[in-house]
């Protein structure tokens, strides 16, 4: 086989990415998930332009995994990245993502999952890290109740949740 000078992985990679982008672009203009959406986004906290704070940092250094749901403010999306308002256990934080960090993206609620590679410095794969940070707040009792899985697979809140668990077995 001849060698692809094309470079279709990193196209196809930053068509995808594009999904992403528009989806965050709708709901940073409705500030709003459409029905039972949410998102899992896993992204490396050391890749270049991440910004998060030293304590996010120092508890996540190298990805984590934030949820996007209820509870979140001030998302602006860009051509190649978002930022976004979060609580972790009741402290606000503000992160700035570019989408090249982004690792996976999972929506649950239609079972629709991205997976990236994201080159490392030294050029070796990470680990998959069992993180997951939520988004905390005060959400109405109807809002908690129709976040509730139909098929009894409840989580608990605040608990640990793999990306192992939502990717496709090869």
């Amino acid at each position: 086989m001849g060698q692809d000078h094309i470079r279709y992985d990193i196209l196809a990679q930053d068509a995808l990415r594009g999904v992403i982008r528009k989806v965050l672009s709708e709901v940073a203009t409705t500030g709003r998930l459409p029905g039972e959406h949410h998102f899992f986004i896993t992204f490396l906290t050391g890749a270049p332009g991440v910004r998060i704070s030293q304590h996010l940092k120092s508890r996540y250094p190298e990805q984590m995994t934030i949820v996007i749901q209820h509870q979140f403010w001030e998302m602006k999306v860009t051509e190649t990245s978002f930022e976004i308002g979060l609580s972790f256990s009741d402290v606000p934080e503000k992160l700035f993502i570019p989408f090249n960090a982004i690792r996976g993206f999972y929506d649950p609620s239609v079972n629709f999952e991205l997976e990236f590679d994201v080159p490392l410095a030294d050029g070796e794969e990470l680990p998959d890290a069992e993180i997951t940070a939520y988004p905390v707040g005060q959400e109405k009792v109807e809002d908690a109740q129709a976040a509730k899985p139909a098929d009894g697979d409840e989580k608990k809140p605040g608990s640990v949740v793999s990306l192992d668990a939502f990717r496709k077995k090869q």
